[in-house]
């Protein structure tokens, strides 16, 4: 029976055309133009498909403060946004706009099912209204205290600490963010969904373990489906910028009911383009859709959205992949300290291949919070792409320039026949968004290739007329085993892939690539892949990104790139820098001073033996559940699996430096043969491993992606 196609239909969540692109935006676009990357290299159907979130009241507000029409705003937004995406390799294949006819058509289908399925109800509510602005206030544009937890400085739509939702009219002593001005409590008609109706429904495609995290199911269980859906209001009054509801003039639809259906418009408009049906790809049994998007909007992915698709008789997603936050040396982007950095600044002074690769080096399949460290980010792309891939291909291809590859692939011990054969595992770990565990597994080959390439000692041979057929074949090896690393990293930095391609004259189009040496082929003319990231050139982007910083002179592009290929790319992973280096790069630098060396604020223990230290029992453990626990300063609850049935509940004075919600899916170091200690709180039944002086500054032990609840720390 022959096999069916696999097409899949790919979104990332829409940005909002009220500002730039930053480094924490480009977490998600990056993880899955890499993910789209992989499939369309496996040779699987593959459409990535985005647009610009273009309505509601902030666009409108800046629009009037600009002086100009909001079609103009959303105009040039969209050219930048696109702009900055290009510039980072993030390849879409449609990108369109909210604010488009195909998308005023499919509201109007979408809203006629709903009525139709009587799930739209209309009453009255009470609305923050700002009298200095004079317009009703949309969600984001209130701020107060929590009426859940009291936490202050929250939107009207969520709380970031406690992660209640509640209409702006419930926060207490709310600000209008527009003018400063306390809102009035004003009468307004609203139109509901009453997603009550659909809870059977969500409930069981939520928990069916197919399309979302085992975390975010469990989270959705314990915060949204334990109780009856809240209706979801999606009508705003006039004034608002957005599309005007058919059979409710005056009013508009939120614009939380009509982003999520910009992602059909701008399907629509890609098969107007290449004449396709447009149900074959949201009707079709034979199609996949998967959504990418942060776990700040789970709440809108995970039940409204399935929710109308249900309603309307459209297909539910194959998957929604959600990721977390983006913090810079641990903390949250900050435009005083320069780590809010803009797409388009971060391209006047870096190659987007290093960011490209550091993110896939820290991205699993779950919803970690990712950091960028500045010093790990420098070392990683210089000790991995520049010293292990680029400079393997660099030292062989210059040996041999005038010859090419060995008529024949020589003998090299197994070594291409082994990293063709772990081109599976690496497939699947792409597959499963654990770039992660992917990068690891690449790197490792490369540092087999390394090796070998060290031990054959080709330079040596250059000298000698009778070696010079085993310097072609050292040397074919060497460039062979780079191909490989090159198609395995096609999908992360697509710019070295093509770069290969011109180098050794033979394309890499699909994942099959590596499974075949190549054998005869001539060299072109060897062109410098990658320069050395250098720590003054991210300071001199950090400092540009400051507020109030002068405008940065562009720098020269960081890589010439050969003539057939755009600028080049790069990548990295957590190892030691090697001494060797790119040629014409700048060599690394003499070691410096141990920066660390007065982190050791107190004098190591007593040496113990290896039988001393075999009594504690370090377990990896999963978090499966965290929760405040209000009468202790520093604790929080934790409930922790062991591995099947086997789970603790352990209380860890982690309180000010990590909110429960960051804590549920991690993966973390147990001490679990410690005796159980009876707290007034409950029993603590193991201790979580931590470092730091305490209060905020405390760290987990990061566990990698790859290990088991259960497994012992060796």
């Amino acid at each position: 029976m022959a096999s069916v196609e696999r097409r899949i239909l790919v979104t990332a969540a829409l940005p909002y055309a009220n500002g730039p692109i930053h480094i924490g935006h480009l977490v998600e676009y990056i993880q899955t133009d890499i993910w789209v990357r992989f499939q369309k290299l496996r040779g699987r159907r593959c459409v990535f498909i985005c647009a610009d979130d273009t309505h509601g009241t902030a666009i409108m507000i800046r629009a009037r403060q600009e002086g100009r029409s909001e079609e103009a705003l959303i105009a040039e937004m969209s050219a930048a946004h696109q702009r900055d995406f290009a510039g980072f390799d993030i390849a879409f294949d449609n990108y369109g706009s909210t604010n488009s006819d195909a998308n005023r058509r499919l509201c109007g289908q979408f809203w006629t099912a709903l009525r139709q399925a009587g799930l739209v109800v209309e009453r009255e509510v009470s609305q923050l209204y700002d009298p200095q602005a004079g317009t009703f206030l949309a969600d984001r544009f209130v701020k107060g205290t929590c009426p859940k937890c009291g936490a202050t400085n929250q939107y009207g739509d969520s709380c970031d600490k406690c992660g209640a939702t509640y209409s702006p009219s419930d926060l207490i002593e709310p600000t209008s963010v527009l003018s400063g001005a306390r809102p009035e409590i004003r009468a307004a008609k609203h139109l509901f969904v009453e997603l009550e109706q659909l809870h059977e429904f969500l409930e069981t495609w939520t928990q069916s373990g197919e399309h979302l995290q085992a975390e975010v199911a469990n989270y959705l269980k314990g915060h949204f489906l334990n109780e009856p859906l809240r209706d979801w209001d999606v009508s705003r009054p006039a004034p608002y910028f957005g599309f005007e509801i058919p059979d409710s003039p005056g009013h508009y639809w939120y614009v939380w009911f009509d982003a999520p259906i910009g992602y059909m418009a701008s399907t629509a408009e890609w098969c107007a383009r290449h004449g396709e049906a447009f149900d074959d790809w949201w009707k079709s049994d034979d199609a996949e859709i998967h959504h990418f998007i942060g776990k700040d909007i789970t709440y809108f992915h995970t039940l409204f959205w399935p929710g109308m698709l249900r309603a309307a008789g459209y297909n539910l997603p194959a998957k929604v992949h959600i990721h977390g936050f983006l913090t810079v040396g641990g903390e949250k982007m900050s435009k005083s300290k320069g780590t809010f950095i803009k797409a388009e600044t971060y391209l006047r002074r870096l190659d987007p291949a290093y960011l490209r690769y550091y993110y896939a080096s820290k991205l699993g399949p779950r919803l970690d919070d990712l950091d960028l460290n500045i010093e790990e980010f420098v070392n990683k792309v210089n000790a991995d792409l520049v010293n292990k891939v680029v400079n393997l291909a660099s030292r062989s291809a210059k040996l041999i320039q005038d010859t090419g590859l060995s008529e024949v692939y020589p003998d090299d011990g197994g070594l291409f026949a082994n990293a063709a054969a772990a081109g599976h595992e690496i497939a699947a770990a792409f597959d499963a968004c654990d770039y992660s565990r992917a990068t690891r597994l690449i790197m490792e080959l490369a540092d087999k290739a390394n090796a070998f390439f060290d031990m054959q000692a080709p330079w040596k041979l250059k000298a000698d007329p009778a070696q010079s057929q085993r310097l072609r074949d050292v040397c074919s090896i060497a460039l062979n085993l780079y191909r490989q690393l090159a198609v395995y990293l096609a999908p992360i930095v697509p710019r070295l892939a093509q770069q290969t391609a011109v180098l050794l004259n033979a394309p890499i189009a699909h994942w099959n690539d590596a499974q075949t040496p190549l054998a005869g082929t001539p060299l072109a003319p060897f062109q410098h892949l990658m320069k050395r990231l250098e720590r003054k050139d991210v300071d001199a982007m950090i400092e540009d990104s400051k507020e109030g910083a002068p405008a940065a002179t562009p720098n020269a592009p960081p890589t010439a790139a050969p003539a057939a290929v755009a600028a080049t790319a790069t990548t990295s992973s957590t190892t030691a820098t090697t001494t060797a280096t790119t040629t014409g790069a700048t060599p690394p630098a003499a070691p410096a001073v141990d920066s660390d060396a007065a982190l050791l604020a107190e004098p190591l223990a007593s040496q113990i033996t290896i039988d001393e230290f075999a009594k504690v029992d370090l377990r990896v453990a999963r978090v499966l559940a965290a929760e405040d626990v209000p009468e202790a300063k520093k604790l929080l609850k934790l409930t922790v699996s062991l591995g099947g049935e086997h789970k603790r509940t352990v209380f860890a004075g982690i309180k000010a430096a990590y909110r429960p919600e960051q804590l549920v899916g991690r993966l973390v170091l147990i001490v679990a043969n410690l005796a159980p200690r009876q707290m007034k709180f409950g029993l603590s039944e193991g201790m979580i491993v931590a470092v730091g002086p305490g209060e905020k500054e405390v760290f987990l032990l990061g566990v990698d992606s790859g290990a088991k609840p259960g497994q012992r720390a060796h």
